[in-house]
């Protein structure tokens, strides 16, 4: 996370917050302009020339939010990257919204790797596990691990909890090697 790109992620956050807007859909909006931004190379030309005026590159950005129906903060969000050339950053930018978005309402990304695909119970009881480890919510993300043999291991932040069985026959093997 660079200082510049948290400034502005915190200063939007602050916005949201204390507007008592819904962050999700903010989210959601923002990820909808990325998308279109990293899918255009011509449109991030435009918005990343300084050869071209800011009015311009507003008048574009204004046709994007009427077409998807962006709301009015995120698209004067967006202009403010615009005029101060920072949306060059967007992406980051929007990494770090979601981050602090994150810390504030108190949830934490939880990465789940396990052999097969969980049932929707496992996957609840899974989470509820760590929501009392973490006190936070979580919002998890799963995928398939074939190496793990049974199990599962769970990544939140910098923190790994490994409940695998490839994991236990590992600290076996230090155990009986020390």
């Amino acid at each position: 996370m660079s200082a510049v790109t948290s400034r502005y992620a915190r200063a939007f956050a602050d916005v949201v917050i204390e507007r008592g807007l819904d962050p999700t859909r903010i989210l959601q909006e923002l990820e909808t302009i990325d998308a279109i931004a990293r899918d255009s190379l011509e449109l991030r030309r435009v918005w990343e020339s300084p050869a071209i005026a800011a009015d311009q590159k507003r008048r574009l950005l204004d046709a994007i939010v009427a077409r998807q129906g962006i709301s009015r903060l995120v698209r004067n969000f967006i202009a403010v990257l615009i005029d101060h050339r920072r949306i060059i950053m967007l992406e980051q930018v929007l990494k770090d919204f979601q981050r602090e978005l994150d810390d504030r309402l108190g949830f934490a990304e939880a990465e789940i790797a396990s052999v097969r695909d969980l049932s929707d119970s496992e996957r609840r009881a899974l989470e509820a596990q760590v929501e009392s480890l973490t006190g936070k919510k979580v919002r998890a993300r799963y995928s398939q691990d074939a190496s793990l043999l049974g199990g599962a291991v769970v990544k939140v932040g910098s923190t790994i909890y490994d409940g695998s069985v490839a994991g236990q026959l590992q600290r076996i093997r230090e155990q009986l090697s020390s």
